[in-house]
Formats: C-alpha cells, sequence, structure tokens
C-alpha cells in the first residue's frame, strides 16, 4: 500500500533523514520507534508532504504522491494525525470533526461517520458541543484520532499518541488503535512507547538518527537484546 524508498529531509545544514526505505501493507499496523530527534516525525510529515523533501519518493496504492500538496495526499486516503495533537482549539467537538470531513462531499456518510467516531469514543458525543480546548490531554488526542477518521483514511499516520497522556488512558489509546486497524484501516504508528507499539504492530523499524539501523518482525524486535537495552528497558 505504502512504499517509502531513500526519503531524505534536510532543515538548512542538518541532514534530519538520510534516505531511509520502508514499506506498509494494506491490513497492517506499522511502527516507527526510536528516541527524540531520531527523525520519526520527519518521516511522517515527509510522507503527508508538510516538509519539503530533499531526495527521495512516496507511493501510496501504486501512485507517487511525493510531489502532491497535502490536500490532495489526504483526499487521496493518507491522513496524518499530527504529534501534539493539534485540534481547533476554539471550535466546538462537532467543528472540528466536521472540519476533518472538509475534502469529502457525501454528507450521508458524514453523518454516518460522525456516529462511528462517537461510538468509538463516546465521551466526546457527551462533549460535542464544547470548546474543544477545554478538554482534557486525552479527550484532545482522542479528538484528534477522531477528526482524522472524518476524511476515511486507508491509511492512518499516527504521531505520538501516547504523549503526555496517564497510563490508563494509553491503554484506552492502543485499544482503540487495534479497533480501528481491525475495522479495516492500515496505520503507521510513530511512538516512544516502544513496549505498547511494538505490542500491537507486525513488524517495526528501528530509527537512529535520521536511518533505519534495524527492522523485522515486532515479535522478534521485542526479543531482541540490542532493542531491549535501548527502548524497553531490558539489560
Amino acid at each position: 500500500m505504502l512504499k517509502v524508498k531513500d526519503l531524505a529531509v534536510q532543515y538548512g545544514a542538518i541532514r534530519a533523514l538520510r534516505g531511509i526505505s520502508f514499506d506498509v501493507a494494506e491490513g497492517e499496523i506499522i511502527t516507527l520507534i526510536g528516541s527524540n530527534g531520531a527523525g520519526k516525525s520527519t518521516t511522517l510529515n515527509g510522507i503527508s508532504n508538510v516538509v519539503k523533501k530533499t531526495g527521495g519518493s512516496v507511493v501510496f496504492d501504486g501512485t507517487d504522491i511525493s510531489a502532491l500538496p497535502p490536500d490532495q495526499i489526504v483526499a487521496a486516503g493518507l491522513v496524518q494525525v499530527p504529534e501534539g495533537r493539534r485540534i481547533f482549539a476554539n471550535l466546538t467537538v462537532r467543528e472540528n470533526l466536521e472540519m476533518g470531513a472538509y475534502t469529502r462531499r457525501d454528507r450521508p456518510g458524514i453523518r454516518a461517520d460522525m456516529e462511528m467516531v462517537f461510538g468509538i469514543f463516546p465521551r466526546l458525543k457527551e462533549r460535542s458541543r464544547q470548546v474543544a480546548g477545554t478538554l482534557s490531554g486525552g479527550e484532545q488526542q482522542m479528538l484528534a484520532m477522531s477528526r482524522a477518521l472524518m476524511a476515511k483514511p486507508r491509511l492512518l499516520l499516527l504521531d505520538e499518541p501516547s504523549m503526555g497522556l496517564a497510563p490508563i488512558l494509553v491503554d484506552e489509546i492502543f485499544a482503540v488503535i487495534r479497533r480501528i486497524n481491525t475495522a479495516g484501516t492500515t496505520i503507521l504508528l510513530v511512538e516512544q512507547n516502544a513496549f505498547k507499539a511494538l505490542g500491537i504492530a507486525a513488524r517495526g523499524y528501528i530509527l537512529e538518527t535520521g536511518e533505519v539501523v534495524k527492522s523485522g518482525p515486532a515479535a522478534e524486535l521485542m526479543r531482541d537484546n540490542a532493542v531491549k537495552t535501548a527502548y524497553l528497558g531490558g539489560e
């Protein structure tokens, strides 16, 4: 479904991505893990074309989307939930969800999908008229994910969905990621909580200083001594 080849991004003199390559098959959960500054978020931003690439290509569902503007990438079915949620704080929950569907014209489908996300996150339905900036951190993450789902993605890019959340909410968010995937959405997950990420992923890629240094089935990476020492708290 997604093929990233030799993706490079440079910020001035800093080479944030040094030609990384990976693929995501339809129906999978794939995770990118690594420490701060490894290039995880830059990878998602490069795929979505919200940062300028200096090399490489991104092919989605057989079409090269490397030069497409971000709104056309969303319309093609590839949607990103950015790090830090970036909800529209001054709009209500319902208005945020409506903004998520801005590329769509199928009003009955939009209404059905809004009920679908309210089914996944009942708290958002209870707060549908509440101004989004007054929600808790966990509720804002739920809203950010729901807003992305309103665009009807085939591939969902999740950037640090557990960041800043209490452990009980982290468990809830990861359960929802599984549910979304089971319902048919392919997921590319960037996450610092490597244990949680590898626990739900089919495969993983380890990034260090803008390069893929290791990859493989998630279960194998969890048993890898170097990965355990660096990312899973092992010895």
